[in-house]
């Protein structure tokens, strides 16, 4: 499949079916994510598998919008690591790198026929708490990631778009 197509047919995917992800079609949307580019190539994010029965229960029980995937990928940026920019205190590329790996990995799981969703509506205290999550990594997403189910469906505001003259503007 081009990519094109993948991003065409890639959507948020809300439910999935009861089926485990087998371990190296996961190592392939991994490596997709060791692939990404990041600042300096700092390689900041940590990306965190969560698949135990025990962790699987652990996050549903935090994240609503855990939607009952049988994985759950939870992206952190290290501070110790990020790059920071010289020319703006405070600014460093950690969600940026975390954004860039998690998009690599959602295409590439899209490829491969899986599902995901990018979720940011979740605890963050929490989850820190419950999953032992160094301070020192910034929680930036979760996204539940596995096969969706044979009635999984785009959700309607899926194909709304902005006219391009509202978003792009050339200089």
């Amino acid at each position: 499949m081009e990519l094109s197509e993948v991003i065409r047919k890639r959507y948020s995917v809300r439910k999935y079916a009861e089926k485990e992800i087998p371990e190296e079609v996961m190592a392939e949307v991994i490596e997709a994510g060791m692939l990404a580019p990041t600042a300096k190539n700092s390689q900041a994010q940590r990306v965190y598998v969560i698949k135990s029965a025990e962790g699987i229960e652990k996050i549903r029980s935090l994240c609503r919008s855990a939607y009952d995937a049988p994985t759950v990928l939870c992206f952190t940026a290290s501070a110790d690591e990020v790059y920071r920019n010289p020319f703006e205190e405070g600014f460093n590329s950690g969600h940026q790198d975390c954004s860039i790996v998690a998009t690599h990995m959602m295409l590439k799981a899209a490829e491969l026929g899986l599902g995901t969703c990018w979720v940011n509506h979740f605890p963050r205290a929490e989850v820190r708490q419950r999953f032992g999550i160094p301070e020192n990594e910034e929680l930036v997403l979760l996204m539940p990631i596995g096969y969706p189910a044979e009635d999984s469906v785009p959700s309607p505001r899926h194909a709304e778009s902005k006219a391009v003259e509202e978003v792009v503007r050339y200089l």
